[in-house]
């Protein structure tokens, strides 16, 4: 049967199969997700701006994330390639090459990263992320681990730290064994003394770095010279407006110290490289990326430059304060939206950290996903097909917008501090991350920011991988943290290790479990992937006939500690009687599955929404499990 290609859907009569619908209007929207709302137990007559108000989220800077967009949000961010930038730094894209596929070596093995950047650059990777001097490889070693590297090919991006001065003379020195000209040296010597400071507590010193960058700008036009890392505001806990603001008053700070030593602003401005964190909020990434571009565009716009020298080049890493040491090979999951995002929002080079890197060195499968995730997103998603895919969304528009005015903002205050340096050296940057740490903290001991493998769905029977620890970068007083969301509660499972190791068997707590299967079957395993994050076994009564058989198999449980599992209807009848059966069975505390309200008289309640690591840690320490 022959379909006709236009007007497919007209009837007899001329109109369309759609046109006995009604209009597709906010109001009639609001009214179809009331109805949803009410029979999910929700009442959106309570709310002024019901029904989005209860469908909206809010971030970290006080951007609320709303259920819906539409044309009204929608903004004009101009086209890729032209200024502010927001859609990208080339008219292209990277629709022609791609991104710069870029890996990080840290391994201070000599042997060891020489063969992993051999494999790296012979599988996909396009440039090196080399990390020298106490955080990785020796300066000594940097000749060698880049023997068998094509330099006037595969470019060299430095991170080392304070020791900036000789990794870059052994770089160069090597790009000079290689034969490559000085004119067409690429890559970037990494110098960053404001990062070395946020890392060690160490005052920084522009003016000294500044005067060397210059020194090698003279004989090197084609590389680049400072890195503005934007990651350890991240890593400290921050927002994305933090981590923008920050990233900007650095980029303004080294604009100063370069020109003060005698470069000139656009020169300074095109030898810069701005690093930031993609995590597995995509969105939030996204956003964060295109208004960052736009930011950077309005400060050098502010300082004369012309269009074509308002461009930001972007390495974009994926997080490391998301990165777990439990379940880690969901890491990949996190990693591969992380880049995807940071794809989608036209990073000029991306690095993916390896699933296993917050367990030590990463081994060579992990290096072998991390690289691989690249290419499978590149040459077999089609990814960098599309130029600014996220161009156009009323979401990713308004968002965007959103996280430039706070980031401005930020920007403004560290600004108004005295500058960069100055925001560092008197902890007022520290500060305003330690007040975003705090809420984000308390949202991760809520599980409302759920961890994937560590705070939902552990796995206690999983195998803990063993990696050669990282070298640690140099510390000390005043520096910003290095965190990780899932340190706290992965402070609890290795507690509950070293208790199965001590005595046997892990820290248990008995499910007492009410009623019928169909009534008990859903607080119960959530009572159970509750406990297991603490590292706490659970222990299930099953299916029992009255308070006696349950005490009897409480008693075989092996634990002090029992929690009631059942429906509101069954506790009416049952949760009482069974509270003091297991007391009188020798439980020191009895928990139950669900809020407080109405419920028997219990020592604790377990609920969506409740502080899980503050229970599980008084669990632990309740059960004898030693810190």
């Amino acid at each position: 049967m022959r379909v006709p290609e236009k007007n497919a859907n007209a009837s007899q009569d001329g109109t369309t199969s759609g046109a006995e619908f009604p209009p597709a209007t906010r109001d009639r929207w609001r009214e179809l997700v009331a109805g949803v709302l009410r029979r999910s137990g929700l009442d959106p007559d309570t709310s002024p701006g019901a029904p989005e108000d209860l469908l909206a989220t809010t971030t970290y800077d006080g951007v609320v994330l709303r259920p819906l967009y539409t044309e009204e949000d929608g903004l004009d961010s101009g086209y890729p390639g032209l200024a502010p930038f927001t859609r990208g730094r080339r008219p292209q894209g990277a629709v022609t090459d791609g991104w710069d596929v870029r890996q990080a070596h840290a391994d201070p093995d000599p042997g060891v990263t020489r063969r992993a950047i051999l494999a790296d650059l012979e599988n996909g990777v396009s440039s090196l992320w080399l990390v020298t001097g106490e955080g990785g490889v020796a300066v000594d070693d940097i000749g060698e681990v880049l023997t068998d590297v094509l330099l006037g090919v595969a470019p060299v991006t430095l991170d080392a730290g304070a020791d900036y001065v000789t990794a870059a003379d052994a770089l160069l020195a090597a790009h000079a064994d290689d034969g490559v000209p000085a004119t067409a040296v690429t890559g970037n010597l990494g110098i960053d003394p404001i990062t070395v400071a946020a890392r060690s507590g160490e005052p920084a010193d522009l003016d000294t770095a500044a005067r060397f960058a210059v020194e090698k700008a003279a004989d090197h036009p084609s590389l680049l010279l400072v890195t503005v890392d934007a990651t350890p505001y991240h890593e400290a806990g921050g927002s994305e407006a933090q981590e923008l603001g920050a990233a900007m008053a650095s980029g303004v700070a080294y604009l100063r110290a370069l020109t003060g030593a005698g470069m000139d602003l656009a020169e300074a401005a095109a030898r810069l490289e701005f690093r930031f964190a993609a995590t597995a909020d995509q969105f939030l990434t996204i956003a964060k990326l295109r208004a960052a571009r736009a930011m950077w565009n309005r400060v050098t716009e502010v300082c004369g430059l012309a269009p074509a020298q308002r461009t930001m080049r972007q390495h974009v890493v994926t997080s490391a304060a998301m990165m777990t040491r439990r379940d880690p090979y969901v890491n990949v999951l996190r990693t591969t939206l992380a880049c995807f995002s940071a794809g989608v929002a036209g990073a000029d080079a991306i690095t993916v950290r390896p699933f296993d890197s917050a367990l030590g060195l990463p081994d060579p499968l992990a290096r072998r996903i991390a690289r691989n995730t690249q290419s499978l997103l590149v040459e077999e998603a089609h990814l960098a097909r599309v130029t600014d895919p996220a161009g156009g969304s009323f979401y990713v528009e308004r968002l965007t917008a959103d996280l430039y005015a706070r980031g401005w903002a930020f920007f403004q205050e560290l600004e108004g501090a005295g500058g960069m340096v100055r925001a560092l050296a008197d902890g007022v940057l520290a500060e305003r991350i330690e007040e975003v740490w705090r809420q984000r903290r308390a949202n991760l001991a809520h599980r409302r920011d759920p961890l994937t493998g560590v705070s939902e769905f552990p796995d206690l029977a999983e195998p803990v991988l063993e990696r050669r620890p990282a070298p640690a970068r140099p510390t000390g007083p005043g520096a910003l943290p290095q965190r990780r969301y899932a340190e706290d509660y992965e402070t609890l499972r290795a507690r509950s290790d070293a208790h199965l190791a001590r005595t046997g068997e892990r820290p248990r707590v008995f499910l007492a479990t009410l009623g019928p299967l169909a009534a008990h079957t859903a607080r119960a395993g959530f009572a159970a992937n509750l406990f297991a994050a603490g590292g706490i076994e659970p222990v299930r009564a099953g299916v029992v006939d009255g308070a006696d058989e349950l005490a009897a198999r409480f008693r075989d449980s092996g634990t002090t500690v029992a929690c009631l599992c059942s429906s509101d209807a069954v506790y009416a009848e049952q949760a009482a009687a069974a509270a003091r059966a297991l007391r009188e069975a020798g439980a020191t505390r009895v928990l139950l599955a669900g809020r407080p309200e109405g419920t028997a008289d219990v020592d604790g309640h377990v609920f969506t929404g409740c502080d899980a690591l503050g229970l599980l840690e008084e669990l632990c320490d309740h059960l004898g499990v030693a810190r």
